[in-house]
């Protein structure tokens, strides 16, 4: 493993009981990038992420952090590493300061290090003028920029992210990823983040995608959406199949169903339509034409859409019981 990459995981396998949840993952995050973990709930990301935080060991294969072993260094794994959990960590009946001085407590800092290190990150985050507030008090965005001050209060290589912005509304999730950026431009930090939102995924350097414990592909998210090759043209029809089959006979295309809909990835899409409709008037109940997203993409992999993926594996319960 190279020592240039802040995390490099090897054929990670993970099970729950007799349920496979990771299958031979392997990815790296390089030095001074946002990295994404994004796929379904279920899909593996959370077990990824309580790997890379030692919290448990995976069955079978191995990763590094800042160049550290999993297995053979958690120790040091953990003086490297900032973690933000997706439930939240906070003692509410302290003050936002008293939050910090026992997180630095905890990494042997103290004294005047401590509030100096302290208040420059609330600083950064906009968080100065509430030092003496109660958590308790505090907005959900406001709570979230205190858990990722936490993290990073003992100087991390690399601040890993269990979905942050779940519970948020969109204007603070914005917020979120704003402060992350802002984060790695000033701070020189890594983030790796795990999300179940396709649109969060844009604003990572390069994303793997996870289904069902595999990782379906490994980029960046404008080099995966380019890699379908053109528009996507969905089509809704009182009888699918018939259309997707009619269009193959007449065009020689390969189209798909999913969700009842017949999709086409075709260059110029525009021009196609007036064919299709032409050719196919009491079939083709409807026609939308838009740009290729990672929904689109995960759909050509996977052959089903984002949500339709099981949220109710044994990973999910599994986490549920252990957080």
């Amino acid at each position: 493993m190279s020592d240039s990459f802040a995390v490099e995981a090897l054929s990670l396998t993970h099970r729950y009981g007799k349920r496979l949840a990771l299958d031979q993952v392997s990815f790296n995050v390089r030095a001074g990038e946002i990295f994404g973990l994004i796929g379904p709930n279920g899909g593996g990301k959370s077990t990824i992420f309580r790997i890379l935080a030692t919290l448990i060991l995976p069955t079978s294969g191995t990763a590094k952090v800042a160049g550290f072993d999993i297995r053979r260094e958690a120790a040091s794994v953990r003086r490297h590493l900032g973690v933000v959990f997706q439930s939240p960590g906070l003692d509410k009946k302290l003050t936002v300061m008293e939050n910090l001085k026992h997180q630095g407590h905890l990494y042997g800092m103290s004294g005047k290090s401590l509030i100096t290190r302290a208040n420059h990150l609330m600083e950064r985050m906009g968080l100065s003028d509430r030092a003496g507030d109660l958590v308790e008090t505090l907005s959900g965005g406001l709570k979230r920029r205190l858990e990722i001050i936490r993290g990073l209060l003992h100087g991390p290589e690399l601040l890993i992210l269990d979905e942050p912005t779940t519970g948020l509304d969109p204007l603070v999730r914005r917020e979120v990823w704003d402060y992350l950026k802002q984060l790695r431009a000033n701070e020189n930090l890594t983030c790796l983040v795990t999300t179940h939102l396709l649109e969060e995924a844009d604003a990572c350097d390069r994303i793997a995608l996870l289904d069902r414990g595999k990782i379906v592909a490994f980029d960046s998210p404008s080099a995966l959406k380019s890699s379908l090759g053109g528009d996507i043209i969905s089509m809704r029809a009182r009888a699918p199949v018939q259309l997707r089959d009619d269009i193959a006979a007449r065009f020689g295309l390969e189209a798909s169903v999913v969700e009842q809909e017949v999709r086409i990835e075709r260059s110029s899409g525009h021009e196609f339509i007036p064919q299709l409709i032409s050719a196919f008037p009491t079939q083709i109940e409807s026609v939308t034409l838009g740009k290729p997203t990672l929904e689109d993409f995960f759909i050509q992999r996977t052959g089903r859409r984002f949500w339709q993926a099981d949220g109710n594996s044994d990973e999910s319960r599994q986490e549920g019981r252990d957080h």
